[in-house]
């Protein structure tokens, strides 16, 4: 009889990045909901969420280089945010704004993060 039936020891047990995926969504909407005195808050949920998400996609061996997936997400960031922030008002406009300042520190993260690896010898 196995002690452990199912699992195997070349497989991870679990991955923390779901939890994080959820928090980052948590803050985001708490962020914006309160955006008064929590906005800070609503931007860090969001890059908690998209760091997450890419965290996931580098770990599962979808993407090489996590650097450049923070890129193609600020540009999605872009896209989105300046629409809901041109295309809407009041707390929508100021989840658009959330998303372009999001966006802006995914593209400064992943620029400085890839010339700031090092190289594989």
């Amino acid at each position: 009889m196995d002690e452990r039936p199912g699992l195997s020891d070349q497989y991870r047990k679990s991955s923390p990045w779901p939890m994080f995926v959820a928090v980052g969504l948590a803050l985001f909407e708490v962020g914006i909901v309160l955006a008064d005195v929590l906005f800070p808050v609503a931007v860090g949920g969001m890059l908690m969420f998209v760091g997450s998400v890419v965290g996931i996609l580098r770990e599962s061996e979808y993407i090489a280089d996590p650097w450049k997936a923070l890129v193609v997400c600020a540009g999605l960031a872009f896209a989105v945010g300046g629409l809901l922030w041109t295309q809407t008002a009041g707390s929508v406009q100021l989840r658009g704004t959330a998303i372009l300042v999001g966006g802006v520190a995914l593209l400064v993260g992943g620029v400085v993060g890839a010339l700031w690896q090092p190289s594989a010898a």
